[in-house]
C-alpha cells in the first residue's frame, strides 16, 4: 500500500465466548478496506462458513480453502487425529510460505490454537514462525486456551469471555449468526 515501513504485530483472540472469528475477520476487512492484501486459513472449519462467502468478494482477500467436511476434534477417531495432524501441519507449511513468497501483510490463522490444544498441530513451528515472520506482516491467531509461549509472542492478547450463550440451552449455531 504505502512504502512506510512498518512492523507487523501479532494478535491472538482467544476465550470461551463467541465472537473470535468475527473480531479477527472484521480485522481482515478492515484491513482490506485500507488496501492491504490479506490470507485466511481457518482451522477445524469447513469451507462454507458465511464470512467467507462476503470477504471473497474483496480483491485484497485470498481465503485458502481447507477441507470439505470437519468436525469436532472430541468426535475424532485415533486414526482421524493422526490424519488431522498430518493434513494441518502441512497446510501450515503451505499457508505460511504463501504468505512470506507473496508478500501479504495480514495473515489470519483462525482457531489455530484450537487445533494446537486439540493436538493436531504442534506449537513449536507455530512460534518458529511468528518469531521469524516477515517484518511488516500482521498475524492475527484465534481459539481458545493459548499457552504461555504463545501469550508471550504476542503484542496483543484480548480474552473474549462467554457470560452468557444459547447453545447452553440447547439453541445449536445458526447459519448467518455463529457460523
Amino acid at each position: 500500500m504505502t512504502n512506510e515501513t512498518r512492523t507487523g504485530l501479532i494478535h491472538i483472540y482467544c476465550g470461551d465466548g463467541k465472537g473470535k472469528t468475527t473480531t479477527g475477520m472484521g480485522l481482515c476487512a478492515r484491513a482490506a478496506g485500507y488496501g492491504y492484501r490479506v490470507l485466511i486459513y481457518q482451522f477445524m472449519k469447513d469451507n462454507s462458513t458465511s464470512e467467507r462467502k462476503v470477504l471473497s468478494l474483496s480483491e485484497n482477500i485470498t481465503i485458502v480453502d481447507g477441507l470439505e467436511q470437519e468436525k469436532f476434534s472430541f468426535r475424532m477417531t485415533p486414526e482421524e487425529k493422526a490424519q488431522r495432524l498430518a493434513f494441518y501441519t502441512k497446510q501450515f507449511q503451505y499457508v505460511t510460505q504463501k504468505a512470506c513468497r507473496e508478500d501479504y501483510d495480514v495473515l489470519f490463522l483462525d482457531e489455530i490454537i484450537y487445533t494446537i490444544r486439540a493436538g493436531l498441530l504442534e506449537e513449536g513451528p507455530l512460534l518458529d514462525f511468528l518469531k521469524n515472520k516477515p517484518q511488516k506482516l500482521e498475524v492475527i491467531l484465534t481459539g481458545q486456551n493459548p499457552g504461555e509461549k504463545l501469550i508471550g509472542a504476542a503484542d496483543y492478547v484480548s480474552e473474549i469471555r462467554k457470560v452468557k450463550h444459547p447453545f447452553d440451552r440447547g439453541i445449536p449455531a445458526r447459519k448467518g449468526i455463529e457460523r
